[in-house]
């Protein structure tokens, strides 16, 4: 007899073996009439169950009350009468499951930004592209919303100085980069300083604030855009990738389905808007993998970059993963990637630099050709953007 409940938490692949298996008899019959392995079967239907079970239905177990959508069961407690040996009572304690959290956010985000104005298209560049190379500029952590003061850390920092510094340091890049046809933006995670209306992280740490989250959101959003269409005006097609940080899970993922629908009629802006932890792009036999770096080690990544992309792993010959969070130059290779994590423009703020976490502050342009991976890279300091200031000024 097959269980509809189960239909809730099942793929479509993981029901069609299921109601085989139901209507056959067994793995073995239901894997002759379908052509494929029965262990895979088994493997499949173990898997459903097991979600099933997570959500606090396993009824071979005598659980029935599936927790809501965006919850999974961390245990479930049950009152048996040892004479009759019939369940009395059960409690189900349940607890956020964070990955359909995310995901239920984003879909709300996008139906909540189905009505922000359409930009229409820009007018393409004059100078003819070159198919062959890609412009990389990574964002790391830019932390807008951040509040710094001069005497307590060195530097004011504020959000008309974030805007200010990215916008510039992307535009000066854009301006050393070769006529590439494609150009992608990496923001590396921690676009905004906080994640919420009370500027605390995702998880509640108190942060140094610049202003209100609406307005954070508001000036934020403003430079991403400003950023893309500099891009625009140099390069064929332009792409941006928001990370998901530690400081901004939510309001990270609010940006990039913002954008999604403010570019929604310019062909040549393309926006990965999927609410993963990791993201990747291929260009030729150049392989790129894009993360935060606070939930992932460095020595990690590779693996995780083969097994979540083999075919793209397989096809390609320079391969490289990027990341923020700790605001440092490093670079590394592990079997065949280079993980390389990069600087912010955007000052420690005062923890930080009380327990002695500095850096030092760029952005930088990576230039990728399709058969022979990095050939070339710029780097545009605070610094430098102080000087360019004064000397237009």
């Amino acid at each position: 007899m097959v269980d509809e409940k189960l239909r809730e938490f099942a793929t479509d692949k993981q029901w069609t073996y299921y109601e085989a298996v139901t209507l056959h008899g067994s793995h073995e019959a239901a894997a002759r009439e379908l052509g494929i392995n029965k262990r895979t079967i088994g493997r499949s239907l173990q898997a459903l169950r097991k979600k099933a079970a997570m959500h606090g239905y396993a009824p071979d177990h005598g659980w029935n009350n599936p927790v809501p959508d965006g919850f999974k069961t961390k245990r479930i407690s049950t009152l048996t009468d040892i004479q009759s040996g019939q369940d009395k009572l059960q409690w189900n304690i349940a607890e956020p499951d964070r990955e359909r959290q995310l995901e239920l956010i984003k879909i709300g985000f996008e139906v909540a930004a189905e009505d922000l104005p359409k930009l229409p298209p820009f007018p393409a560049p004059h100078e003819t592209p070159n198919p062959a190379l890609m412009s990389v500029i990574p964002w790391g952590d830019p932390h807008f919303g951040l509040y710094t003061l001069a005497d307590e850390v060195g530097q004011d920092f504020d959000l008309t100085t974030a805007k200010r510094d990215l916008c510039a340091a992307v535009d000066y890049l854009v301006s050393q980069s070769p006529a590439s046809e494609r150009c992608v933006l990496v923001n590396l995670g921690d676009f905004f300083h906080a994640d919420t209306p009370s500027g605390t992280t995702t998880k509640g740490t108190r942060l140094d604030m610049a202003g209100r989250l609406p307005e954070i959101i508001t000036v934020g959003v403003a430079a991403v855009r400003q950023c893309i269409e500099s891009a625009l005006a140099k390069h064929q097609s332009v792409e941006i990738i928001n990370a998901i940080g530690n400081h901004d899970e939510v309001t990270s993922m609010a940006l990039s389905v913002m954008l999604a629908n403010i570019y929604e009629h310019e062909s040549r802006v393309i926006v990965h808007a999927a609410p993963t932890w990791r993201h990747y792009i291929k260009h030729g036999r150049t392989l790129i993998g894009v993360v935060h770096g606070d939930k992932t080690k460095d020595r990690d990544l590779p693996g995780l970059m083969a097994t979540e992309r083999p075919q793209w792993w397989g096809e390609t010959t320079s391969r490289y993963f990027y990341r923020g969070h700790q605001h440092h130059d490093q670079k590394d290779e592990f079997a065949g990637c280079i993980v390389e994590q990069f600087r912010t423009l955007a000052p420690g703020d005062a923890w930080s630099v009380s327990h002695g976490y500095l850096s030092g502050q760029d952005m930088k342009l990576i230039v990728h050709h399709a058969a022979y991976g990095e050939v070339a890279r710029s780097t545009c300091s605070v610094q430098m953007l102080r000087d360019l200031r004064l000397a237009v000024d």
